[in-house]
């Protein structure tokens, strides 16, 4: 490909007018003019979206196991993220561990064609049954020993739990020195529980609003305790599991809210009947559900969900730091999020309506007809 990309290009100052030279799969030089919005004509260059809660996509679930991470990693690139989190799903603990199997390799070795499988989010199986959403019902109670046993497998760098349970508030800390982070979700723990697991060390809150205890003015909840106190929460834009207006009230109150897909197999697929993990669901009007209605995951992509922020007026800065650089920050990557000299060469080119036109991952041009 073309090591001199050229457009209107989102650096961490601002849009600048000029170009981009890469050095194989990292940016080496960025020049440009300051403008303070994107000149017609000239693509934009943002940062590649990352994306920190992947169930699936192109029709393969993570829990699947065998190729379908490849699947996945291919489908979101051509939406631009290049860069995600395989994402596992409640279940016995057999299948959790075939399927950490099965990606362990493809943290090792990108896929070709595909964003970068940057490890695991291990979505339960630590979770409260009073709060399951579209989990499967196999919630265990979680133990240091257990979590280390899964991440000799493959790299776990995230871990949703429900503190309330019995001995997993006291988990957090430990699990926390050892260099996982803790989001706090699929819970029904009150506020002051929230809070609690805050002060312990969790790091965020796992799909905002979603299979948590709601906010009540006089028993705030999980909800209460994430917009009270977090630094850090994931939210799904792809406005069926969150009101726009819901949204508004979580970026006034948490700094580092940053957007996710929680997409499953349904992702860039016909409507139809999909798995994820045990269940099966269904894709239907944009959205994706069991068959009692549940929500269940989404059929959401990375560039859907920055054009939706965009849609409830956000600017286009602000949406793409939600879709990409915040969660950087919060898995602690500095090389990511970002288009600067010296970071990874992971970009998206759109052009004036926000559609992807180009992606690069890692230095490397995305075939988006594949």
């Amino acid at each position: 490909m073309d090591t001199r990309i050229e457009g209107n290009i989102l650096t961490p100052a601002g849009f600048v007018h000029g170009d981009i030279v890469l050095d194989g799969p990292q940016v080496a030089t960025l020049d440009g003019t300051p403008v303070a919005l994107p000149l017609p004509g000239a693509p934009i260059v943002l940062p590649g979206f990352i994306d920190p809660h992947v169930h699936g996509g192109g029709g393969r679930d993570v829990m699947e196991a065998g190729d379908a991470i490849a699947t996945i990693a291919r489908l979101h690139a051509r939406h631009g993220t290049t860069a995600f989190l395989a994402t596992t799903m409640t279940a016995p603990l057999p299948e959790i561990e075939a399927a950490l199997q099965a990606t362990r390799g493809h943290c090792l070795q990108r896929v070709a064609g595909g964003a970068r499988c940057l490890g695991v989010h291990l979505e339960g199986p630590f979770i409260n049954p009073e709060r399951l959403g579209a989990q499967p019902d196999f919630a265990v109670q979680g133990t240091v020993e257990s979590v280390q046993a899964l991440a000799r497998i493959a790299p776990i760098r995230l871990i949703t739990l429900a503190p309330e349970r019995p001995g997993h508030m006291a988990l957090i800390a430990p699990l926390r020195e050892a260099g996982f982070r803790v989001q706090i979700g699929h819970s029904n723990g009150r506020y002051e529980q929230g809070r609690e697991a805050l002060d312990c060390g969790a790091s965020g809150f796992t799909h905002l609003f979603n299979a948590m205890s709601p906010l009540h003015h006089r028993e705030p909840g999980m909800v209460g305790a994430a917009l009270a106190h977090a630094e850090y929460a994931e939210l799904i834009p792809d406005l069926l599991h969150v009101h726009p207006g819901a949204i508004r009230v979580a970026l006034r109150s948490i700094p580092g809210l940053f957007c996710v897909t929680d997409a499953t197999a349904a992702a860039g697929m016909p409507d139809g009947e999909y798995r994820l993990g045990r269940h099966v669901v269904h894709k239907c009007l944009g959205g994706v559900r069991l068959a009692d209605g549940t929500l269940a995951g989404s059929a959401l992509t990375m560039d859907q969900a920055l054009r939706h922020l965009v849609q409830i007026g956000l600017l286009l800065e602000d949406a793409s730091r939600r879709v990409s650089t915040l969660a950087a920050e919060f898995l602690g990557l500095p090389d990511r999020g970002r288009i600067a000299p010296g970071a990874w060469a992971d970009l998206v080119l759109l052009d004036g309506d926000l559609q992807v036109r180009r992606v690069v991952v890692e230095g490397d041009e995305i075939d988006l007809d594949v």
